[in-house]
């Protein structure tokens, strides 16, 4: 069986999804990879003919063990190329993802080895999230069970701390970093708006927020 360009593109689409909560149909594939209905379409019969993917009844898609590795060997590649551009290159946190997307497909699997060994097997991506082999998907239940919570969800009054954010927009990620909403960043909510806005204390400024991006914003304790 040929792995593809395309064919990781899907999978790792799959379980990108599958992160961040949604149920996963073609109409998730097309949003998601900006592509035509009829693309997926035959993008998801290759895959169920390879035996990569699993689709239900009701047109639900789930990866099978095999397409489970392949897209687990992609974002693993991905977030170190990530990595290697934000800690040796110096790149900013919000612009590595849309360069790892393309260059993911490149990597080797010796310069893979040789990029774990030179930046180690660090379980998070400038963004915060996780991802690669042998480690379990990261959904929005698994951050739960860390203790974490969207930051439209915490309370006036409450302090938290910035631990992931969604990668795949990176308008949105300028954005946050303009106000200085990043990984690691100490944060206050001061009140709960009701045009759906948030003010939130950051660097010791005093910020506004929509709920619908802090949603994208995971934080814990």
């Amino acid at each position: 069986m040929r792995i593809t360009i395309s064919k990781e593109n899907y999978l790792k689409a799959i379980a990108e999804a599958e992160g961040e909560g949604e149920t996963v149909i073609a109409a998730t594939l097309a949003r998601w990879l900006k592509v035509s209905a009829p693309a997926v379409t035959m993008a998801i019969r290759r895959l169920k003919r390879d035996g990569l993917i699993h689709v239900s009844a009701a047109g639900e898609i789930t990866l099978k063990k095999q397409g489970r590795e392949i897209a687990d060997r992609v974002l693993q590649r991905h977030h170190l190329i990530e990595r290697m551009l934000t800690e040796i290159f110096g790149m900013e946190w919000y612009k590595v993802h849309e360069e790892a997307e393309q260059l993911e497909h490149a990597v080797s699997a010796d310069f893979e080895r040789r990029l774990i060994e030179k930046l180690g097997q660090s379980e998070a991506c400038p963004h915060g999230n996780q991802a690669g082999v042998d480690r379990p998907p990261d959904t929005p239940k698994a951050r739960r069970d860390r203790g974490w919570k969207p930051l439209d969800e915490v309370a006036a009054g409450e302090s938290a701390k910035v631990m992931s954010v969604f990668e795949r927009d990176r308008s949105l990620l300028e954005y946050l970093d303009g106000l200085g909403i990043r990984p690691s960043a100490e944060l206050e909510m001061l009140t709960r708006n009701y045009d759906a806005t948030l003010t939130l204390r950051v660097a010791g400024k005093s910020v506004q927020l929509g709920t619908t991006a802090a949603a994208k914003v995971w934080v814990g304790r």
